[in-house]
């Protein structure tokens, strides 16, 4: 039986490309599940993926795709059965592991999560490796001590997917939300989410020679990195933590320790590639019940595989907005 997937190709020193093709479901990788995918979304490193490879991708040909949801097709765990709803981000698949860009998947048990009853496949793309992340950050920042009431909470790459998920989750819990972003015109989409505050990225993007500034954020979702973490640090009230989520902006950190040690400020790395599974279920459950759905529908931009090559691209220029769900079955 022959599947639709996007495979990803490259012939020595040229470089990749990317295509729609028919393949035999014998060369899908060995693993414990099959699950016949229903729906798989598209990040940064999808876009890495589908194009230049970024040092991820191991060996050609290849089917990217670090997230998907779909129902299992066949098992051989016993936590599995077929007809079960599930849903897979991180543990390198797209990656080293063939991906979601496809109507089916193969993979170890281990790596799956069972769906929370009321969320649909397609909205569990619609929230994805992002939403995962941003939930992951939304829990890391409440175990520090982060509640509703206690001053505004700065969202870097608002815009963004994992930006999107964070603002919309951050605000139905009742926190004042600011977003920043260097789109001038996402500004009424980023209200929407329940932003209250939009903040420029040019007013912020860059460090300053004080180490300390006033005391203005009670939290922090950084999804840029670089020269603008950098800045947020000096601004966090005191004892307030930064949940890092990205490098958009640059790996480098151009900081001092002083907002450290003078402020009592936490830096908190978000890694969701490895999180252990009890963690995995437990942000599942939480975006199920605390992430509006209203609010995801508006993020979503609808795509099919064909799309997936100029997506790729785009992703990589900072020039996709929300949340992209890829129907592979279209």
């Amino acid at each position: 039986m022959g599947f639709r997937a996007l495979v990803v190709e490259k012939e020595g020193d040229a470089p990749t490309s990317a295509s729609v093709q028919t393949v035999d479901e014998s060369r899908l990788p060995a693993g414990d599940v099959t699950v016949a995918v229903e729906y798989s979304t598209v990040n940064y490193k999808d876009g890495l993926c589908i194009g230049p490879g970024g040092g991820l991708v191991r060996t050609y040909p290849h089917v990217p795709g670090i997230d998907f949801a779909g129902t299992v097709e066949a098992s051989d765990d016993a936590r599995y059965k077929p007809g079960d709803r599930v849903v897979l981000t991180g543990w390198r698949v797209g990656e080293v592991h063939w991906g979601g860009f496809a109507e089916k998947a193969r993979v170890k048990a281990d790596w799956l999560v069972p769906l929370p009853d009321g969320l649909s496949t397609r909205q569990a793309m619609a929230v994805g490796t992002a939403g995962l992340t941003s939930m992951l950050a939304v829990m890391a920042l409440e175990a520090h001590g982060l509640k509703p009431g206690s001053g505004p909470v700065l969202v870097t790459g608002a815009a963004g997917g994992v930006g999107s998920v964070a603002v919309a989750i951050l605000a139905k819990l009742g926190h004042e939300v600011a977003a920043v972003t260097g789109r001038p015109e996402t500004e009424a989409y980023l209200r929407s989410l329940g932003a209250s505050q939009i903040v420029a990225r040019e007013t912020i993007n860059e460090t300053v020679k004080r180490p300390l500034e006033a005391e203005t954020w009670a939290g922090c979702i950084d999804a840029v990195g670089g020269a603008m973490l950098a800045r947020v640090l000096g601004q966090m009230k005191y004892g307030a933590s930064v949940a890092a989520v990205g490098l958009a902006g640059g790996a480098n950190l151009p900081a001092t320790v002083i907002p450290f040690l003078l402020r009592g400020v936490n830096l908190l790395g978000i890694d969701s590639v490895m999180q252990p599974y009890q963690n995995r279920v437990a942000a599942w459950t939480r975006i199920a019940a605390d992430l509006p759905l209203d609010k995801l529908e508006a993020m979503v931009r609808p795509a099919t595989l064909a799309d997936l090559p100029q997506l790729g691209a785009d992703i990589l220029k900072g020039q996709v907005q929300g949340r992209v769900v890829v129907d592979v079955r279209a």
